[in-house]
C-alpha cells in the first residue's frame, strides 16, 4: 500500500484523527460528508465514523480546493467530478416510515377526547 506523506500507515482513523490530519474541526468533516457523495464512510455499530486512507486523501483534496484554491462547495464538487471523484451532492436522507395504523388510532383517540371536552 502506498503511503501519502503525513498520513500514518494504519487502516482506519476516527473523526478526531481525521480532523487533525486535515487541520479542520470534526463538524467540518461531518458537513463535507453531506456535501460530497464520494465521502462514503464506514461506521461502527455505535455509529462512529471510520475514515480510510483514501477518505483522508480525498478530504485533503477537498480542503485544498476549498481553503487554498478558494473554490465554493459547488466548484469543488465540479472539480472533483472532473478528477473522477464526485458525482454531486449527497442524496437527502429519506423520512422515517409512517405507521398508518398507529396514526389512525391516535386520530380516533383525539376525536374521542374532543367529544368528551365538548360535552
Amino acid at each position: 500500500m502506498g503511503t501519502t506523506p503525513g498520513i500514518p500507515d494504519k487502516p482506519y482513523f476516527k473523526i478526531g484523527e481525521a480532523a487533525r490530519l486535515c487541520a479542520v474541526k470534526p463538524y467540518v468533516l461531518r458537513y463535507w460528508e453531506t456535501e460530497f457523495r464520494s465521502l462514503r464512510l464506514q461506521k461502527t455499530r455505535s455509529k462512529q465514523r471510520l475514515y480510510r486512507r483514501k477518505d483522508i486523501e480525498l478530504l485533503l483534496k477537498i480542503r485544498h480546493l476549498l481553503y487554498d484554491e478558494r473554490f465554493t462547495i459547488e466548484g469543488a464538487r465540479a472539480r472533483l467530478r472532473e478528477l473522477g471523484h464526485d458525482e454531486g451532492p449527497a442524496p437527502p436522507v429519506p423520512p422515517p416510515a409512517v405507521d398508518v395504523e398507529m396514526l389512525k388510532k391516535l386520530k380516533q383517540g383525539l376525536v374521542e377526547l374532543a367529544r368528551m371536552v365538548e360535552d
